[in-house]
């Protein structure tokens, strides 16, 4: 035979042993022989046969019992076991099967028998194991496939998002910055203009010695001094927000920004302040609770060589995440329970101690996750939001984005009542 096909042979008899050892051995079957149960199960420790020709009526440990433990021992369980028996009771043969055992032989031996029943398990068992890796072959590229689905998933859902909203956040900007240019243009002509005007109204004021009545009534009416003093105030004050809203138009492009193909240096802190911007409207004080404290720790770090919009990305998971916990942990609470022990969401940054990597973390004050929900936290699909709230696949996102495309980590510390942290670990290059 081509292959080596071992048999373990157990009688207590060593005439019988001889017989079946004489006969498998002509046919090229590799042959081990035992004379006890206790034998056997010792054997197996080391020794895995391809069958067992195993008897019945032993001393000790008979082939029942011996049968029982093979087949409870994980190890040896789908070795086939054909029983040699002298008994032809249906029960003893009943009972062979419900152990477990494929098929018996009958003493005194006939040599056509043993080799047909022997070959017919040994082919049976060859199928099977082929049968078995097929199937596990299958399941390994059935596993393989729904891994590369869900990751070709996440990057669908990861660049729609990142484009919709690139597309919406680019457009508001580019709207504002139009009205925005004209009145700052304006701004810087208005006081120019009103400089001009002043001048020659204090040139007539001093030419003009004895204003009629009427003049002097409308002048103190309009409180013509005070005017001339507050307008560049106005005007001042106007610029102010005109830088202010140039401000928040700069953060939505650095938020939105569009990642190349390859990676850019990027300030971490632009990015974080510019997330917060866009969730200032969630952080507000509103009629069930006060403002949600923003606590910013920044080190000193330097730019790391990233992609920006997809880093943007996951602060926008985490902080929104965060505002959630904090708004769940409030049901329940007054507004003066909750004044008292603020809201609050600590965002630190600080370098590695071996200066290599950046590590960002994002922390709130609210009420934790059991360690259950804790461990499923990165699983792809899972939420603990209600349906339409929550997709399952913000957290997924957010460790692909670090593991995956920036050779990072993001880890996640909870404790009941106590609050959530987010670590996230970024290479310097």
């Amino acid at each position: 035979m081509s292959d080596r096909i071992e048999v373990l042979v157990v009688d207590d008899m060593p005439a019988n042993l001889e017989v079946l050892t004489e006969t498998l051995s002509s046919v090229g079957y590799t042959i081990s022989a035992v004379t006890s149960g206790e034998r056997t199960l010792k054997q197996l420790k080391t020794y895995i046969p391809d069958l067992i020709l195993l008897d019945i009526q032993m001393p000790g440990i008979d082939g029942f019992e011996t049968c029982r433990q093979i087949k409870a021992n994980a190890d040896t369980a789908d070795i086939p076991i054909i029983f040699i028996t002298a008994l032809s009771d249906s029960d003893s043969i009943t009972r062979g099967f419900s152990l477990g055992a494929v098929d018996y032989i009958t003493k005194p031996f006939r040599e056509v028998e043993v080799l047909a029943r022997v070959k017919t398990h040994l082919k049976l068992r060859g199928l099977t194991k082929n049968l078995e890796r097929q199937i596990e072959q299958r399941t390994a590229d059935l596993t393989e496939a729904l891994q590369q689905l869900q990751s070709s998933q996440i990057q669908l859902v990861q660049h729609e998002k990142m484009a919709t909203l690139g597309n919406l956040v680019a457009g508001v900007a580019h709207e504002i910055n139009n009205p925005l240019g004209f009145i700052n243009g304006n701004l810087a002509l208005l006081q120019e203009n009103f400089a001009d005007i002043s001048t020659v109204f204090e040139m007539y004021r001093q030419e003009l010695l004895t204003p009629s009545s009427k003049l002097v009534e409308i002048l103190e009416e309009i409180e013509l001094d005070f005017l001339i003093e507050d307008f560049p105030q106005i005007i001042a004050s106007m610029r102010s927000g005109c830088d202010r809203i140039a401000n928040i138009s700069t953060s939505l492009r650095t938020f939105s920004r569009t990642d190349a193909d390859w990676k850019t240096e990027f300030n971490l802190h632009e990015g974080l302040d510019s997330t917060l911007l866009i969730l200032k409207y969630r952080l507000k004080a509103n009629a069930e609770r006060p403002v949600i404290e923003i606590v910013k720790n920044y080190g000193n770090i330097p730019p790391v060589k990233c992609y920006p919009g997809q880093l943007n990305q996951v602060f926008m998971n985490l902080l929104a995440n965060a505002i959630d916990a904090l708004d769940e942990s409030n049901q329940g609470k007054t507004f003066e329970e909750i004044e008292k022990a603020p809201n609050r969401i600590i965002v630190k940054t600080e370098l590695s101690e071996d200066r290599k990597s950046i590590i960002a973390k994002i922390t709130d004050n609210g009420m934790g996750m059991p360690d259950k929900v804790k461990a499923r936290i990165f699983e792809q699909g899972f939420t603990t939001k209600e349906v339409g709230k929550g997709t399952g696949l913000g957290m997924a996102i957010a460790r692909q984005i670090i593991a995956e495309k920036h050779g990072g980590a993001i880890s996640c510390q909870s404790e009941l009542g106590k609050g959530t942290e987010f670590t996230i670990f970024l290479p310097i290059r």
